[in-house]
């Protein structure tokens, strides 16, 4: 497999995550989604994703899965283990819940994307950038804060999509300087996500186009 990505996209960090807590074995492919306008925009990526977002994942079989959120659930159903998801039905809903407030609600508002449109046609200074982006951080992780179950992770006893979601998004909390004080629950999850090779492996600073 071949995963397309960056760095320090949130969205290709979650798949690495999971890639890693299968155990599956991927060839890194960097896109950076700043330098040269952009490389995602290039007429080579734009032949692997039309949407010209990453991450996207080639398979051996020559199919190219996009969006973080299918991709994971395609591993999660080819290779099941370690499950992602719970086997009860409730407490799958629970976890797609956590998972969907930073994937649908938090990230889509302070994506790269979304933050360029504020600044070079919006034309917002910078300030009302970072607080716009602290807002939305801020409202969500105060509705996972009160939502998180008794830890060590997001959802209990065992790492799921809601840890591998949340994680990410921490990372980008904290590059942002976005305050975690009002969070404990977040914070301690993070930490005892990074403590497992999975995560600590699938970091930013970790990845081979690290800057």
């Amino acid at each position: 497999m071949k995963l397309y990505g960056y760095f320090r996209s949130s969205a290709a960090y979650r798949v690495r995550i999971a890639l890693n807590l299968k155990g599956l074995p991927y060839e890194m492919i960097a896109v950076h989604l700043t330098k040269d306008g952009g490389q995602q925009h290039k007429p080579e990526f734009h032949a692997i994703n039309p949407q010209e977002r990453v991450p996207a994942l080639a398979l051996s079989s020559g199919e190219v899965l996009i969006q973080s959120l299918a991709i994971i659930d395609y591993l999660d159903e080819v290779y099941p283990e370690p499950p992602l998801l719970p086997a009860d039905a409730l407490e799958r809903a629970k976890v797609r819940a956590l998972a969907q407030i930073v994937a649908c609600d938090i990230h889509p508002l302070n994506n790269l994307i979304a933050l360029q449109y504020l600044k070079r046609t919006l034309k917002h200074e910078q300030a009302e950038i970072d607080a716009w982006y602290h807002h939305w951080v801020i409202e969500g992780f105060t509705a996972l804060e009160a939502m998180m179950q008794p830890g060590p992770y997001a959802c209990g006893a065992h790492v799921t999509l809601a840890d591998i979601c949340l994680v990410p998004q921490v990372f980008n909390a904290r590059r942002l300087k976005v305050p975690l004080d009002k969070f404990p629950k977040i914070v301690a999850v993070d930490a005892a996500c990074q403590k497992l090779a999975a995560f600590d492996k699938a970091r930013p600073e970790n990845q081979p186009d690290a800057e």
